[in-house]
Order: structure tokens, then C-alpha cells, then sequence
């Protein structure tokens, strides 16, 4: 079975956990995204999308989202024509758009690089990601 490694960068909250970023190309510019097994589904921020994204691609869902810190945020969707992580390439990929206003500030405020979203379980069940920590890569699987 062929697979994608993709790096991971480990960065410390200021000793008070860890998280794994993961860069990823949308709309053809890099971003950090947060790899979140815990998250369900795969979430980019709205206001980022909304400045590279072309009018209109935004849709709004009726699901209510929850989680992030939050309870019932309003939910957007995009169909992003590829979603590259790595050299995998992932196309008419359908994210959550949610405000990550909050989650972006609390990284900025730990001198931390700016994220862009998470990448869920979606994406990461669908592949059969396979995280090591050891090497900081990431497996994922056609």
C-alpha cells in the first residue's frame, strides 16, 4: 500500500502541553495546521479563507459545531479544489470553516507560528494516519 510521510513540527505551549503542526497548501500558499486526533473533522479558519478564498465559495451549514473551547459556533463549509499535505494532494476536499479567532490569538500571544486550522479525524482515519513522535512524521495512506 503506498503512503505519503509528511514532517511534523512539535512545538511546546509553553510547558504546558504539546501540539503537532502539520504544513499544508491551500489555495496555492502555505499554512500550519494544528494535526488534532481528537478533532472530528478538519476546520480552517473563516476569516482566512474568506481573504484567499474567491467570493462565494463559502457555505453556510446548518450544523452547529462544538468543541474548541466553545459551544455552538456557527458553522461555514468550502469545497477547496486541492488540499495538499505533504505530497498528497487531496481534492475537492469539503473542510469546516468556524471563527478561530480565539485559538489564533492564544498562539500569537506564545510567540507561536500562526495556524490556519486543524486537521481531523477525517482526513486522518480515511488515510490511516500513522503519527511518530519519535521521528516527527506523519504516515498517510492512498
Amino acid at each position: 500500500m503506498a503512503y505519503k510521510t509528511v514532517p511534523l513540527e512539535l512545538i511546546n505551549l509553553n510547558n504546558d502541553g504539546f501540539h503537532l503542526l502539520v504544513e499544508v497548501v491551500v489555495f496555492g500558499q502555505n499554512f500550519n495546521t494544528v494535526l488534532d486526533t481528537g478533532a472530528s473533522k478538519t476546520v480552517f479558519d473563516k476569516e482566512t479563507i474568506e481573504a484567499f478564498s474567491k467570493s462565494g465559495e463559502l457555505m453556510a451549514s446548518d450544523r452547529v459545531s462544538t468543541g474548541l473551547g466553545a459551544n455552538n459556533i456557527e458553522s461555514h463549509s468550502i469545497i477547496l479544489p486541492t488540499l495538499k499535505i505533504g505530497k498528497m494532494k487531496l481534492k475537492n476536499f469539503e473542510a469546516a470553516v468556524l471563527d478561530l479567532t480565539t485559538i489564533k490569538q492564544a498562539y500569537s500571544s506564545l510567540n507561536l507560528p500562526p495556524i490556519i486550522g486543524v486537521i481531523g479525524g477525517d482526513i486522518l482515519n480515511s488515510h490511516q494516519a500513522i503519527i511518530n513522535y519519535r521521528k516527527l512524521k506523519l504516515k498517510l495512506f492512498k
